[in-house]
């Protein structure tokens, strides 16, 4: 097993007067994430960075706290997933999961946190579901949601033309999710889908896909994938000339990792939606030289954004309540305090567990126009957090009354 094996890494920070946690004197935090496949180089090791940086920056000495990090691969598979988490919660005292790409698995632990009374902060898991109908007292969604960048995506392309859809989804929770939020904003604008195909997860050769899509002629060619999958995806639309042919492709779910990973030549004029970048601001910078200082000069992406941010304010409700035995009642006390953190700024936590901020429509720049290292994006709409999430009574979420 790896470094980033079952209980691959620990982070301390030292003990200082009376500790106020869920598991006596110590707050263990799980990064439950995917280490080693498609989902690896948006979230991976650098997630273990990301909540490495928010214990330091919060300083839980000054708190009276002490902080383990745990950390483990679950290699996109359900029941590795939740039987690490079953584990770290029954056996290790885990009081908090954070990270959980692969939406299969975040629904899993999420009921699982739920039944044991702990606490999930999903960062990169994707399903709107989440808020949805499987909302949970114990769980926060906390970077974007299939619903968020379906809407800020969606309704740029259908608004310049691109009113004719086919989707290419990978066959699991989170692909059907991003397909079915995105074809809901398409319809709803007035445009139309034409088709789609379902592909496995973590797949190598898109060509049968792809010639479905050609064959369709829609407008746009909907990748409802993610990491991995999408940087297959668009590369083997190079070959079948997807884009030449007069089809335009949407990544419904780009991170700055697949755009690194695809280079500006093939990724150039790509359109999408993320909640965070890494140089939009001074404090944004500053966080991505830390990071890319201890994550072997890799860039952030919007999930280590998100699990900085969700693990500061986490770490604040626990200070604030002296205790955090009680996971829904330190998720309530979470939800009751404004958000505030260097990365995302002021927010809010609704009663569904959404967490609300301002989402973003980028391009991806040309080589030209890119003038160092990872200045990838340039920025086409700034979308509020009023309108950037589904509004709280479509979702169907039990908690939420009315």
């Amino acid at each position: 097993m790896t470094s980033f094996g079952r209980l691959g890494v620990l982070v301390f920070a030292l003990l200082a007067g009376p500790a106020h946690a869920q598991s006596g004197e110590t707050v263990r935090i799980g990064v439950l994430g995917d280490m080693s496949s498609l989902y690896a180089d948006l979230g991976g090791r650098g997630s273990v960075v990301a909540a490495r940086l928010a214990v330091e920056d919060f300083n839980p000495k000054a708190h009276g706290l002490k902080v383990e990090i745990l950390s483990a691969d679950h290699h996109n598979k359900p029941d590795i997933g939740t039987g690490i988490a079953r584990s770290w919660i029954e056996v290790d005292n885990v009081d908090v999961i954070v990270d959980v790409p692969n939406s299969a698995i975040a629904l899993g632990v999420s009921s699982l946190v739920r039944d044991k009374n702990k606490v999930l902060l999903v960062s990169s898991s994707a399903t709107s579901d989440l808020t949805g109908k499987s909302c949970s007292p114990n769980t926060i969604h906390w970077t974007y949601d299939t619903w968020a960048v379906a809407n800020g995506t969606a309704n740029a392309l259908v608004k310049t033309g691109g009113d004719s859809w086919f989707f290419l989804t990978a066959d699991y929770a989170f692909g059907h999710s991003l397909e079915r939020d995105t074809a809901a904003v398409v319809e709803k604008k007035g445009g139309k889908v034409l088709g789609k195909v379902r592909h496995p997860l973590n797949t190598n050769d898109f060509s049968s896909f792809l010639l479905q899509a050609q064959s369709s002629k829609a407008k746009i060619v909907g990748l409802a994938n993610a990491g991995g999958d999408t940087i297959n995806a668009i590369k083997q639309a190079a070959e079948f000339g997807i884009v030449q042919g007069g089809q335009n492709l949407a990544g419904l779910l780009v991170f700055m990792s697949d755009v690194h990973a695809l280079g500006l030549e093939k990724a150039q004029g790509l359109i999408f939606t993320e909640s965070w970048y890494w140089d939009m601001n001074d404090d944004s910078r500053a966080f991505a030289r830390k990071f890319r200082d201890m994550n072997g000069g890799k860039f952030p992406t919007m999930v280590h954004a998100g699990i900085y941010s969700a693990l500061t304010h986490y770490l604040k409700a626990v200070a604030a309540l002296n205790s955090g035995a009680d996971g829904a009642a330190l998720v309530a006390k979470m939800k009751a305090m404004p958000t505030q953190d260097k990365l995302f700024g002021s927010g809010t936590i609704r009663a569904d567990g959404r967490k609300l901020h301002d989402m973003y429509l980028f391009e991806v720049k040309s080589p030209a126009e890119s003038k160092y290292a990872g200045d990838y994006y340039k920025l086409r709409a700034t979308i509020p957090a009023a309108e950037a999430f589904r509004p709280l009574n479509e979702g169907g979420c039990p908690l939420v009354s009315g």
